[in-house]
C-alpha cells in the first residue's frame, strides 16, 4: 500500500473500534503495523500502530501466535541500538510497549512457556541498559520515551507468575543499573515516576525481602548524594537517582496497594533523601 492509502485504511480500522479487517491476512496486517511502530509520524506510530496491536493482543487475536509476536517485538528492541538522536528509537521504544502487552496477556492466561517470558525479560533488560537515546518528547515526532516505555514493560513483567524472587531481584538491579549509568540527560518526562511504579510492582509481589531492598535503595542513594569540591556539576550525576528516590517515596506514601515492606522502606527512603538534600532538609536548614 502507498502511504496515503495505508493511512486511510488504518483510519477506517480505528473508526471500526479496531475490529480485525477480514480483507487481508492477519500476518500482512501485523507486518505493516510492526513497521509503523518505527514511523516518525506520531499519528501512525502512537495513534495507530501501537493501540491497534495492543488492543488486538488484549482481545485475544494473537493468543495462538503470541510467542511469535513477542519474538518479533523483542527483535525490534535491537533495531539501531546504540544510535542517538535518530528515528530508530521509535521502533525500539514502541516494540517494548507491545512486548509488554504480550506479557500482560500471558499474565491473564498462560499462553507461552515460562522460559519464553524469561527470555523476553532478558531481552528487555539488555535493551534498556544499552539504550543511548534518552529523549522524552521529540518535537514534530511525538514520544520516544524509551526509559518510560522500558519501565512500563518491566512493571508488567514483574506481575508475571513465571518470575520469582531471583528474577524479581534482577529487575530491581536493572532499574538501579539504568539509574546509575553515566548520562548528561536529566529525565524530565515522567521517567523517574514510571521506574518507581515498576519497582512498586516488583515489591507488591511480596517476594523480595527487605534485607535485599534496603541495600538496593542505599546504592541508589549514594549516587544521589554529593559533597563540595566536585570537578563537574554534581547535579548532572545525581539528578536522575534523586528524582527516582522522590518518586518511589511518593508511590509508597500515597499509592494504592502498598507492599509488605512499605513501612520499613519509607524510613529508609526518608533517611536517603535527608542525606541527598542536606542543605534543605538538615535540622538547621530552616
Amino acid at each position: 500500500m502507498t502511504g496515503s492509502v495505508s493511512g486511510s485504511y488504518w483510519k477506517q480500522v480505528l473508526a471500526d473500534d479496531m475490529a480485525v479487517p477480514t480483507d487481508r491476512p492477519l500476518g500482512d496486517l501485523t507486518a505493516e503495523l510492526t513497521g509503523m511502530l518505527g514511523d516518525p509520524d506520531p499519528v501512525l506510530r502512537d495513534g495507530t500502530a501501537f493501540p491497534t496491536l495492543a488492543t488486538w493482543v488484549s482481545r485475544g487475536v494473537y493468543d495462538d501466535l503470541l510467542g511469535g509476536l513477542g519474538d518479533g517485538m523483542a527483535a525490534g528492541l535491537s533495531t539501531g541500538l546504540g544510535a542517538r538522536g535518530d528515528d530508530s528509537v521509535f521502533r525500539r521504544s514502541f516494540s517494548a510497549l507491545v512486548l509488554g502487552a504480550c506479557v500482560a496477556r500471558d499474565n491473564q492466561r498462560p499462553l507461552v512457556p515460562g522460559g519464553k517470558i524469561l527470555e523476553w525479560g532478558d531481552r528487555l533488560a539488555t535493551w534498556l541498559l544499552r539504550e543511548e537515546d534518552l529523549r522524552g518528547f521529540v518535537p514534530g515526532k511525538g514520544w520516544a520515551h524509551a526509559v518510560a516505555h522500558g519501565a512500563d514493560a518491566l512493571g508488567t513483567l514483574a506481575c508475571s507468575p513465571h518470575l520469582h524472587t531471583p528474577e524479581l531481584t534482577v529487575l530491581l538491579d536493572v532499574v538501579a543499573d539504568r539509574l546509575l549509568l553515566p548520562t548528561t540527560t536529566s529525565w524530565g518526562s515522567g521517567e523517574p515516576d514510571r521506574l518507581a511504579l515498576a519497582v512498586v510492582q516488583v515489591l507488591r509481589r511480596d517476594l523480595v525481602p527487605f534485607s535485599v531492598v534496603e541495600p538496593w535503595v542505599n546504592r541508589i542513594a549514594a549516587a544521589a548524594t554529593h559533597g563540595p569540591g566536585e570537578d563537574a556539576d554534581p547535579y548532572a550525576r545525581s539528578a536522575n537517582p534523586e528524582a527516582f528516590l522522590r518518586a518511589l517515596y511518593l508511590q509508597l506514601a500515597i499509592g494504592p496497594r502498598p507492599p509488605a515492606v512499605r513501612s520499613d522502606l519509607l524510613l529508609v527512603l526518608v533517611e536517603a533523601l535527608r542525606r541527598s538534600n542536606p542543605w534543605t532538609l538538615a535540622p538547621d536548614a530552616h
